[in-house]
């Protein structure tokens, strides 16, 4: 049976040229995305930003020919999908603009889960790359963090991160450059086929689009989007791994590299952005416990406060609620659950750090004060 309004939500995401920050005011200035396509030419012509070949586009309705077919294909298959005014779209994710209209997935994973980070690097990873990813992910095991390991299961450092989290019982995500119908590297298929049961395959990108390099550029935005942090392990002066670190500096996320010798090509990228001050400088498992302030399980943590006497508003009472139940949550995930802007959030978790009942830990995480 066709699903008339996911008809509309994906026909949105295909309309030529349209791209997914326009969508989103196309929407917005419509009142609906199924009101989009019923808007007439002229009505769409006063729109900022839709000119005369994308109203033309959005009117003529092939975009919705094309979503049916694809919804064929996500039924067919079992294929998830999050719309990103869906509750369940990754929160971190919709606070980026230019997050995808629509998120198609292949497996089972919590996109909101507290712990996401970000692993990149060169496709021609050495001896001390790999050694380092697998050390970081065996302590994140080892200590007990339910972390949820993103990459974007390339040659390299990805393939190494992915099946280091899956060694290690780590879920992982493997965001890709194409439609789910395919799969590239094909020597990888063996480990995306676990990663659909230990995490999920992702992509913003319909089941036959064509594998093309431009896709696997634009598919960094969701791997720096959905994570706090992302770590670079080994990358040249130029490549992709640098790219999804740029994006990631965009969002305002964390930024992780792996330092190396200075006459290490594949060392270059990672000491330039430690340079720059575009990277923190990582060695291990204790760096990234304090850059996003995960309290190690070496280390007894003290009981938390149980009662507050002082005067707050209902709406910072909820977030010391929320805090109490969590143990800690970032600005971005606060705002997603109150369904407030990050601005009124950001001043009330100030007047709560203020009056001693919140403390800030690096990386926009907050947690209850001891």
């Amino acid at each position: 049976m066709l699903d008339e309004l996911l008809k509309y939500k994906i026909g949105v995401s295909l309309i030529p040229g349209i791209g997914s920050i326009n969508a989103k005011k196309l929407i917005a200035y419509t009142g609906g995305v199924e009101a989009v396509f019923r808007e007439k030419k002229k009505t769409l012509l006063k729109i900022p930003g839709i000119g005369e070949h994308l109203a033309e586009q959005i009117v003529n309705h092939k975009v919705l020919e094309k979503a049916e077919k694809e919804i064929e294909f996500i039924n067919r298959y079992e294929i998830g999908y999050h719309f990103y005014l869906d509750e369940k779209y990754p929160a971190r994710l919709k606070n980026c603009d230019d997050s995808p209209v629509i998120l198609y997935y292949m497996g089972n994973v919590d996109f909101n889960q507290a712990k996401i980070i970000s692993i990149v690097g060169t496709r021609n990873a050495t001896d001390y790359g790999r050694e380092c990813c697998n050390k970081l992910l065996s302590d994140i095991k080892a200590h007990n963090h339910k972390a949820i390991i993103v990459s974007g299961l390339a040659y390299g450092i990805d393939i190494c991160a992915h099946k280091s989290a899956l060694k290690n019982g780590l879920e992982t995500i493997a965001v890709l450059g194409h439609g789910l119908a395919s799969l590239y590297p094909a020597v990888h298929k063996t480990t995306a086929k676990e990663i659909t049961k230990q995490g999920a395959l992702v992509t913003d990108f319909i089941s036959d689009t064509i594998i093309d390099r431009n896709n696997f550029i634009k598919r960094n935005r969701i791997i720096a989007g959905l994570a706090d942090v992302t770590i670079v392990i080994e990358s040249a002066i130029k490549g992709g791994a640098l790219i999804t670190a740029d994006i990631a500096g965009s969002y305002n996320r964390d930024v992780m590299a792996f330092p190396g010798r200075v006459n290490d090509q594949y060392s270059t990228g990672c000491n330039w952005l430690i340079r720059t001050n575009k990277a923190t400088l990582i060695e291990g498992i204790n760096d990234l416990e304090y850059m996003l302030g995960w309290d190690s399980p070496q280390i007894p943590s003290p009981p938390k406060q149980t009662e507050l006497f002082i005067n707050i508003s209902d709406d910072e009472q909820l977030i010391v609620q929320m805090l109490r139940e969590n143990g800690e949550l970032s600005i971005d995930l606060i705002s997603n659950r109150m369904n407030m802007p990050g601005s009124k959030v950001s001043a009330m978790l100030l007047n709560l750090e203020f009056a001693g009942i919140v403390r800030t830990l690096p990386g926009k995480v907050y947690r209850l004060a001891r």
